[in-house]
């Protein structure tokens, strides 16, 4: 008899008997057949008895007796050469242990008439009559897509959040002053000069610590920042003293 339930199995079957296990061809879970003992190889071991048995005859009667055991532990051996694990019987044992593993856990699957999967109750759809590739239970399939929205909205969050507001200025890696690597400090390395930047007075660029001019107006870096109403000393590139609030 031909069975259509035979994709995704594993033969577990020995010398000894026959089983096998059976898959879900969407989750992978498997079941076993129940064991069944092979009758070539109980015939086996009961000649492989019998013939020692007879042995041991021969060797304490001796003479006749022992001729007969000879001949009889012989016919063992012969038996037994021909119903290992590959004889015909045993193949045909085997073919009928797999057809009766096959309706015994039948009824632990069910057959997607859809896409043809074989399933089992976890991977069923009963409300639909589909495996649930092909028709998800709406329950799961509604919180699946529930929490992936969440996930992207989380990500679409996380994009446009602003999770650092610190200031980034500029340093040299090249003292102004000795023309040597400065290192990541704020002092040069070689030399001790401080390393930074410096507002230009004129256009309000940023201009690096020890340049006499500003690289985008050309206006001097040494305007005096004192106050001519009070005399207070303010930082270059001020436009009014922050002491009195005069036009600097």
């Amino acid at each position: 008899m031909l069975h259509s339930f035979t994709r995704n199995y594993n033969d577990l079957s020995t010398e000894a008997g026959f089983q096998f296990e059976f898959y879900c061809d969407c989750c992978g879970n498997g079941v076993k057949s129940s064991f069944i003992e092979s009758s070539t190889f109980k015939k086996k071991k009961s000649a492989q008895r019998f013939g020692g048995i007879s042995s041991v005859l021969g060797g304490f009667l001796g003479g006749r007796a022992g001729d007969i055991g000879y001949a009889l532990e012989r016919g063992s051996n012969y038996a037994s050469n021909n119903l290992d694990d590959r004889s015909p019987q045993w193949r045909r044992e085997q073919e009928a242990a797999f057809d009766q593993a096959q309706e015994e856990v039948r009824s632990q699957f069910c057959k997607c008439p859809s896409c043809n999967k074989w399933v089992d109750a976890d991977c069923w759809n009963e409300d639909e009559g589909l495996c649930i590739d092909c028709a998800p239970r709406e329950a799961g399939y509604v919180a699946k897509a529930r929490n992936e929205a969440m996930r992207r909205n989380i990500d679409e969050a996380a994009d446009s959040a602003t999770v650092w507001q610190g200031k980034i200025e500029t340093r040299t890696t090249v003292c102004p002053s000795c023309g040597k690597p400065a290192g990541n400090g704020k002092f040069c390395n070689f030399c001790g000069s401080p390393l930074g930047t410096q507002r230009c007075p004129n256009c309000g660029a940023q201009v690096a610590l020890g340049l006499k001019f500003c690289g985008e107006c050309g206006s001097p870096m040494q305007k005096s920042g004192k106050c001519p109403s009070c005399g207070h000393e303010n930082e270059p590139g001020m436009k009014f003293c922050g002491e009195c609030g005069a036009k600097l």
